[in-house]
């Protein structure tokens, strides 16, 4: 019986990547963060985030605040950020 050859799956770096990071706790409650990180045509990563209330479903948007000409260095300033940085930002989208 012959097998069936296994083709590694590749992803299109362009197309935009959802990726959970830790949620924020902003006045007293809990708001779920997400980055979303793509590869643009110039080869330039750029990533926005994304804050999701998750009693309202209520879904607030940075635009795309991150840029960096390696994915390394935008996760690297990502996790620079600190907790009073992503609730000023997340206040700021109101």
């Amino acid at each position: 019986m012959p097998m069936q050859t296994v083709r590694p799956v590749t992803r299109d770096f362009r197309e935009p990547v959802d990726h959970e990071l830790d949620p924020i706790r902003c006045a007293g409650q809990f708001v779920n963060l997400f980055l979303v990180l793509r590869c643009s045509d110039d080869g330039v990563w750029r990533a926005r985030l994304r804050f999701v209330d998750p009693d309202s479903s209520q879904t607030r948007e940075t635009a795309e605040i991150f840029c960096s000409l390696s994915e390394a260095e935008l996760w690297a300033s990502v996790r620079g950020l600190r907790d009073h940085h992503l609730r000023d930002l997340y206040r700021s989208l109101d």
